[in-house]
């Protein structure tokens, strides 16, 4: 698809919201909107979303059931501007924001419960936001700003901020358990109760419990968790108190990329098997050796737990008062592949054969193998986090003051490389009599470390709303944030740190917006804003020496956006045209090998369009078109921006209707991607492809629902990325294999 087709394409869906818009608006001249957000305000004060100048997509439980996401990254795919990653497995995913520029993880992700981010660092080497985060029944709904206000209000985040909310107790004592089952062998369990403890003291307690071996089969139970959250609300005459804790132990088999050149090998296709999952891993200058489990995979054990406190002080001053710990180890731990998957004859020690180190079989030389490295990455963290907000309404002014604080520490043991040579299939064991040497299978490369970083950050931020008329308000915001970093690492586990960092820098953020209203259910904005990310532990440890001082390690966004907007009884929708300039940004293929500093450009435009008629009908279109360039660089100017494609259209259509008295739905997500580029040298092609979901759901009896999911039902393979370690081994990543899911519900 051209991008003249592209345009059309956008173009038919706008001109078909407005036709429905004018429809709506004849009907209901006076409708009353409701849908309150609180992303982007201080201390998630709320507001109106048709009143908000930014750009924000809400997703209810009912909408998250139909879009039966995989993983919580999964689910960021509904939101315009967000290109998603999730190929990986339920941890571990690759989300980009806006034509931002990066090589993987969730670089400009914040993701919150009940306002609180669970991680301030948004990336640390192998964990990401979404990594430590599961979805259950306890979710009632998300948002997603990207953009917008977020360089100034939370943690600062200028890319995209996602707010989970949890189900609360009401006076009626209600609940729901589900069953889940799948083609791929999964048995999973979901629960949920709410009610009243007392007078105006609500609870709600759920979770969930789940075994199976993976949509990629690994031969055994590689996925398997359990979660449980509480949560608590307290309300008084002039407020409300907010308490909850989400405990998980979850875990899933960690998928990589896999070579793309040998017959059998597909999306189904998982590196990880019963003849290959216990392994010795050598590490340290003493190469200790060490047993471990890798089909543990990547996962998170530990809790996510906060709360609030919120006041009406009198005289027309609130305060809101959010704060959350998080605590835990978030682990990976899987079989990486190392170059081009080749015969065996070429690495056998006697040209000829090896020997199965588990089966003791002989391979003949025509066998298709591939250096496969143990890697080892033990991780444990911690935050905690405060944000305090007060405000105050005037007669055409809104003002707010924040202060925003957080500790955020990493303790990581690393075991990576340890490479051996395995056989090509699913699960495939490793050989023996294949010399381990840097020029045939990379086996002497190994890097190991032992480090613990703390940092503390402390914001002060304000935000001023001017109601100048009826119909426009005016606002700026701006943040003054501290940034400290004390880290220390020891490569080769010698007992000795090799980089040591204290580290303490200011910024300064802004934004500033603009909204008109035509009418009450219609508008438009304009925002601009200046926003930075600050540096971790692992821009100390890879960048160490390289740079002059702290300045060169902070990343600058500059963003643009010009927005409509419309919402009505039936019809909603945003188009937001964005513009950004990201300075600075980073990228080392290899450990210690050269850095990369450059400056990219983006612009492109998000369409999210929801439409439902009468008859049971509904429309969501979500839809990017965006282009990025690599303005600066040593090598690569005038590149484009890896990894991200330049359009990307989700269109789902539903229809509800009832059949011998009972309520049923239908629906289906159509998605087409474009062509990527795998890497900033734009030499590796990522195709585009087009993918179709279907789902149908069935209420027989009174408070019994049945769900029926499939995705990707022609079981396309399309390629998610190359292979980061590499800019000629013929590896990928393919989309997730077809799958089907399968659940009951009873609700009461």
């Amino acid at each position: 698809m051209n991008f003249t087709a592209k345009l059309s394409t956008i173009g038919l869906a706008v001109s078909l919201a407005f036709s429905a818009q004018a429809q709506e608006q004849a009907a209901s001249e006076d409708a009353k909107i409701e849908t309150i957000i609180v992303s982007g305000t201080a201390g998630g004060r709320g507001i109106r979303k048709v009143d908000a100048a930014f750009a924000v997509t809400n997703l209810d439980e009912v909408k998250i059931e139909r879009l039966a996401p995989k993983s919580t990254a999964d689910l960021f795919k509904s939101v315009p501007g967000v290109w998603v990653e999730s190929s990986g497995g339920e941890s571990g995913a690759n989300v980009f924001v806006r034509g931002f520029p990066g090589s993987g993880d969730a670089p400009f992700l914040t993701l919150s419960v009940e306002g609180v981010p669970v991680y301030p660092a948004p990336t640390l080497s192998f964990l990401e936001n979404s990594s430590i985060f599961r979805l259950d029944d306890t979710i009632s709904g998300m948002e997603g700003l990207r953009g917008g206000p977020n360089p100034v209000v939370s943690n600062g985040q200028p890319g995209l901020t996602t707010n989970f909310s949890l189900k609360r107790g009401y006076e009626d004592t209600e609940g729901s358990v589900k069953y889940t089952t799948s083609d791929y062998g999964l048995n999973r369990v979901d629960a949920v109760l709410s009610g009243e403890l007392a007078k105006d003291l609500y609870f709600m307690v759920g979770g969930y419990v789940k075994r199976s071996p993976g949509i990629r089969d690994a031969g055994f139970d590689s996925e398997k968790g359990n979660q449980f959250t509480i949560n608590i609300t307290k309300e008084f005459d002039n407020g409300q108190f907010n308490i909850f804790t989400r405990v998980t132990d979850d875990r899933g088999a960690w998928y990589l990329p896999t070579p793309l050149n040998v017959d059998g090998v597909d999306g189904g296709f998982t590196q990880i098997g019963t003849k290959n999952r216990y392994a010795t891993v050598y590490a340290g200058v003493n190469n200790e050796a060490v047993e471990y489990d890798l089909g543990e995979g990547r996962g998170w054990d530990g809790s996510v737990s906060g709360g609030s406190l919120k006041l009406e002080l009198g005289n027309g001053w609130e305060l809101i008062d959010r704060f959350g710990l998080t605590k835990g180890d978030a682990n990976t731990i899987g079989l990486v592949p190392h170059g081009t998957a080749v015969a065996l004859s070429t690495v056998a020690d006697n040209g000829l054969s090896a020997t199965g180190a588990v089966t003791g079989i002989e391979y003949s030389g025509d066998t298709i193998v591939q250096d496969y490295g143990r890697w080892i990455v033990q991780k444990e963290i911690e935050a905690f986090v405060n944000d305090l907000a007060v405000s105050k309404d005037f007669d055409s002014w809104s003002s707010s003051y924040g202060m925003y604080t957080a500790t955020t520490s990493a303790k990581d043991w690393w075991a990576l490389g340890n490479s051996a040579y395995h056989v090509v299939e699913q699960g495939g064991e490793m050989l023996e009599g294949v010399a381990c040497n840097f020029e045939l299978s990379g086996c002497s490369w190994n890097y190991d470390i032992s480090s613990v970083g703390d940092a503390k950050t402390l914001a002060f931020y304000t935000t001023q709303k001017w109601f100048a008329t009826d119909d426009l308000t005016l606002d700026v915001g701006v943040r003054s944030e501290k940034h400290e970093v004390e880290y220390s690492v020891d490569e080769g586990l010698d007992g000795t740190a090799s980089k040591y960092v204290e580290y303490s820098e200011r910024k300064t953020s802004w934004t500033l917006g603009a909204d008109y209203k035509f009418d009450i259910n219609q508008g438009m904005f304009v925002r601009f804003n200046q926003g930075y990310k600050m540096p971790y532990f692992d821009d100390f440890r890879d960048n160490y020496g390289a740079y002059t001082g702290g300045e060169d390690l902070i990343k600058e966004v500059k963003q643009a956006e010009v927005g409509y907007k419309y919402m009505g009884d039936s019809v909603d929708l945003y188009a937001t045209f964005f513009a950004n300039e990201f300075v600075g940004d980073t990228f080392q293929r290899n450990f210690g090998g050269p850095v990369e500093v450059f400056t990219t450009e983006a612009y492109g435009v998000e369409i999210d369009f929801n439409y439902a008629h009468e008859s049971g009908f509904n429309l969501n279109l979500n839809a990017t078109l965006q282009d990025g360039e690599i303005t600066e660089s040593p090598v690569n100017e005038g590149n484009q921006i890896q990894r991200q494609p330049n359009y990307q259209i989700r269109m789902t259509p539903s229809y509800d209707f009832e059949v011998d008295g009972m309520y049923a739905s239908v629906y289906g997500t159509l998605s087409a991607v474009d062509d990527r580029y795998g890497n900033n040298e734009n030499v590796v092609t990522l195709d585009g492809y087009e993918k179709l979901d279907l789902g149908a759901t069935l209420e027989p009896v009174e408070n019994v629902k049945l769900l029926l999911s499939i995705d990707n039902i022609t079981d396309e393979e399309g390629l998610t990325e190359g292979d980061p370690r590499s800019l000629t081994a013929p590896n990928g990543r393919y989309i997730l294999p077809r799958s089907v899911k399968f659940s009951v519900s009873y609700a009461f």
